[in-house]
Parts: structure tokens; sequence; C-alpha cells
């Protein structure tokens, strides 16, 4: 089973000590987000876990300790974007902190461990088709020879995001400008020797080069671990996502990035409790096991070819 951490939190920037307790420990508890009593236990043995997805805006805080990661194939997905304090609120800055963190994590575990996401592309006030062209550049110059592939996606309106994109003027691009964009993308990565692959997106840019991606890459894990996988689909994401199956250990409600964007925070007083109730220790991230829970082991084996006969 490939373990994500995680789509609802940045684990790496806030979560990196409770993350290595519990690789230590061996297991994580995670709460159902449709019922929160519902908790199962996720085992992080070597046996069952067939490698990690890391999400992440900034990984400094676990950098210096991914050696206990030795046991485990794996790669991070880093969210390095050209928008200023009024998107992304709470993100060191760009040039001087997350560039450099990019490069020092691509020189540590390769560049094909270490996938640019450029998502989502928003428009409004002075981010322009013109703007995204020119940071896109700009960011391709920077970290060339530091990855192979660019996520790019187009905003998603969620509901819960209006109240704080709405008084920004922020919008989705229309169809002609996510055409525009998604063509000289692909023409600039080129020049650069990256491939770009869409997230979820309905829109076909092929004629340019750009294919649908899997986030969630059960074919990059084969190659990271030298061991082929045998994953299917995840039924449980959007319909045009391409993501391998995978668990996700991280929590709502609990990310402390602060970008308007975001779905997995609902309301920051939310947020602000949640994060107030972080303990390293606790088997659950934000929160401590009631009696009021019900806790489930979770059902988990290795997709690992021929991994039965492996350890017969």
């Amino acid at each position: 089973m490939i373990i994500s951490a995680s789509r609802r939190t940045d684990i790496p920037a806030y979560y990196s000590e409770w993350f290595w307790n519990r690789l230590r420990e061996g297991y994580v508890l995670v709460r159902n987000p449709m019922n929160p009593h519902r908790v199962s236990r996720v085992s992080l043995s070597p046996d069952v876990v067939d490698g990690f997805v890391f999400w992440t805006k900034n990984p400094m805080p676990m950098m210096d300790r991914l050696e206990l990661l030795r046991d485990y194939p794996y790669y991070v997905q880093f969210t390095l974007t050209p928008y200023g304090d009024d998107i992304e609120q709470n993100l060191p800055p760009k040039r001087e902190v997350l560039i450099p963190a990019f490069r020092r994590l691509s020189e540590h575990i390769g560049r094909e461990r270490v996938i640019w996401r450029y998502d989502p592309i928003l428009m409004g006030g002075r981010y322009t088709t013109a703007y995204h062209i020119r940071a896109f550049r700009a960011m391709c110059d920077s970290l060339s020879g530091y990855t192979d592939t660019c996520v790019i996606s187009f905003l998603d309106l969620y509901r819960n995001i209006r109240g704080r994109i709405d008084p920004l003027g922020i919008r989705q691009p229309t169809a002609s400008e996510a055409e525009e964009i998604a063509c000289r993308f692909a023409e600039i990565a080129r020049e650069y020797d990256l491939s770009v692959n869409t997230c979820a997106e309905d829109g076909d840019y092929s004629r340019w080069g750009i294919g649908h991606g899997a986030c969630i890459d059960a074919d990059r894990l084969s190659r990271i671990g030298g061991v082929p996988l045998s994953v299917n689909r995840d039924k449980n994401q959007r319909g045009m996502c391409g993501c391998a199956e995978s668990i996700d250990i991280g929590t709502y409600h609990t990310c402390a990035n602060g970008c308007v964007y975001c779905y997995a925070n609902h309301s920051q007083s939310l947020t602000a409790r949640s994060i107030a109730a972080y303990d390293p220790s606790s088997p659950l991230l934000c929160g401590k096991i009631t009696e009021e829970d019900v806790i489930s082991e979770r059902d988990m084996k290795s997709c690992r070819v021929g991994q039965m006969a492996l350890f017969e």
C-alpha cells in the first residue's frame, strides 16, 4: 500500500516530528473525515508500505532526518508557485528560502524524487496570463536540473474558499487563458528538459505534449524502489484524477500555510483549535483518542509484484 502524507495538510513543514515518531512506533491512527469517531490503525511497516508520497510547500523541517526513510521508496510533491503573501500568507520567501530548499532536497535525494507543482494557476489583479508565463520561465531557470516533472492545475472553485478569494478578485482562468498558459508552459518546459502533466484536469492539452498526471504514481515508486508495483487507480478521487490507490495519513484543518485557495481548511477558528491540539507523541495528528472513538485495524497488503513468493 502507498501512503500519502498528505493531501490534507503539510506534514513535512509542520508535523515532521510527529511523523518520525509514528515511523519509529510503526503505525499511525487516522480519523475518517466523514465519521470522525471511526479511527483506522494504519501500519507503517516496510512489509506492507510500498512507498510514501509527501506533499509540501516547505520540506526544510524534515530534511535532516531523511535517512530514517532508507527502508522505503518515496518522493516529494513540492508546491512552488510565484504568488506573494496575499495568496500564500505564511510561507518563507521563495527566492531566499524555498528555491534553495528545492535544490538542496534534489541534491540529497535525486531529481526524480522531487516533483515540482505549479498549482493552482489562478487569475486576478497582477496574476495575469503574461505574469504566469514570465514566472514559469524564471522558475524553470531556477529549478533546471533539479527536477524532471512539473505538475500544473487550474484553480477549482470549492465552495468553502469563495469567502477568501472573492474579496481579492481571484478567479479561474477562462478556457482561452488556460489554453494559452498550457501551450506556453509546454514550450518553455521543453527548453529545460521538463515534462508537464496536469492534476485532475478535464481539459485536454495533449497536443502540446501535456498529459494527465498521477500525483500518487505507482510507476515512479516502482522505478525508485526497483520493484514493480501493481496498484489500482484510486476510485475515491475525482474522475480525471489518475492517482494510484493510497492511504492518506493527514488531517483536515491542520495546515498553517494560510493559502487562500486551500480546500483543506474550512475555517480559521477550527484550524487554530486543531493546531493547538498538536502533540507530536500522539498516534493521532492534532488530537487524542476519546471514549467515543472506535479503532479498527486497516486492512493492508503490499502491492509489490511477486510479494507473496518473496515471503513464503
